[in-house]
């Protein structure tokens, strides 16, 4: 069982969004809103979907939304999560963040305040920490894309996790690929995270013809495979594509 469950975690990294368009993001410091919908695998099984999406809220804010939905057997794993974020000068700014799973085993939630005035970080109920611009655990995939258009091909992230844990993140290009996804035949840019003291390893692709947005991702574990999303469905406010099946 435990490893039957074990796959689901990588539905995590897939809160990982994208949708700027970096030439409009340039010239009026402005977001483009999206939805992108993936299939998640394991061994080449289809067990789920993700869905992720990107539009601008109230007060010049951004939210950035996250589902996911997968199932193996009698296990089940549902999560989502949603940011609140402003942006300027190719900067994210997060504001709030929350985080829900529920399914097979222990349904778990957590709530996080980022106060600007305050340099403070503030995880559910708990005394508020010091805060040294660390992202939540949305947005340093958001910048990932950034930093690709840029050009970038090595960054790092300091980030407060969904378990309201500060981490530390390392992501190397590692090549380029063309992928074969329910999409349709896209090129990818290969992407290696690294974890320090992690026996978990996981590999990224994204599409400069989709600006950048995630299009694939493998996740491993103790050399073994946890599971693999592909991209089904891309959306933004300049183009609308979608898979043939």
């Amino acid at each position: 069982m435990g490893k039957a469950i074990g796959f689901l975690s990588i539905t995590l990294f897939l809160g990982l969004t994208f949708g700027v368009n970096n030439r409009a993001y340039a010239d009026s410091d402005q977001l483009v809103g999206f939805e992108a919908e993936y299939k998640v695998y394991r061994f080449g099984r289809n067990l789920g979907k993700a869905r992720l999406s990107l539009k601008a809220d109230e007060d010049n804010l951004y939210r950035l939304d996250y589902y996911s939905k997968v199932s193996a057997f009698f296990l089940s794993d549902v999560r989502s999560e949603t940011s609140f974020f402003s942006a300027n000068n190719n900067q994210l700014h997060p504001k709030t963040y929350a985080y829900s799973r529920s399914g097979t085993g222990s349904n778990k939630s957590t709530k996080i305040q980022f106060d600007a005035e305050k340099s403070t970080v503030t995880v559910n109920q708990a005394q508020p920490i010091e805060w040294l611009g660390q992202l939540d655990n949305q947005l340093y995939r958001l910048d990932v894309q950034l930093k690709l258009a840029s050009g970038k091909r090595e960054f790092d992230y300091n980030i407060v996790n969904n378990r309201g844990e500060l981490r530390h993140y390392e992501l190397k290009v590692v090549g380029t690929e063309q992928l074969d996804l329910p999409f349709g035949m896209l090129e990818g840019i290969k992407v290696m995270i690294l974890r320090k003291n992690s026996s978990r390893e996981t590999i990224a692709w994204f599409s400069p013809q989709l600006n950048y947005q995630l299009v694939q991702l493998k996740q491993y574990k103790d050399g073994d495979e946890q599971g693999e999303i592909r991209l089904k469905y891309f959306k933004s406010e300049n183009s609308q594509l979608e898979a043939k099946n």
